[in-house]
């Protein structure tokens, strides 16, 4: 069992940054598969970027050298660093943990526990 917590997320104008955390308490996050989702309105969830307890990192292609994901074992935290943001990048995120490897984006095993959500806007 493991709750996160995201903080972060906000207004910003294309080409801005934006970092999103998203802490655990109860359980280590490193021996789970992490992963970062969107939901834009009127679309499906979307996997942005995952690690996995080995260290192995995937990445959607459309943020692909723009975002970076990173987990921090010491402070127990997952990261995702937004940077060059786009219109299109605007969507409500959410942090995962769940298990397998990672693909697409995505752990292949799926995410049992979920963060409450940060809305990430971009005006053009």
């Amino acid at each position: 069992q493991v709750h996160l917590v995201q903080s972060g997320g906000g207004s910003v104008q294309a080409g801005g940054s934006l970092r999103l955390s998203c802490a655990a308490s109860d359980n280590t996050l490193s021996v789970y598969c992490v992963s970062w989702f969107r939901r834009a309105p009127g679309k499906e969830r979307e996997g942005v970027a995952a690690i996995d307890s080995l260290g192995s990192i995937s990445y959607t292609d459309s943020i692909k050298g723009r975002f970076t994901i990173s987990l921090d074992s010491a402070k127990n935290t997952l990261y995702l660093q937004m940077n060059s943001l786009k219109p299109e990048d605007t969507a409500m995120y959410y942090c995962a943990a769940g298990w397998g490897t990672v693909i697409n984006g995505t752990c292949n095993g799926g995410s049992n526990y979920w963060g409450q959500g940060a809305q990430v806007t971009v005006s053009s």
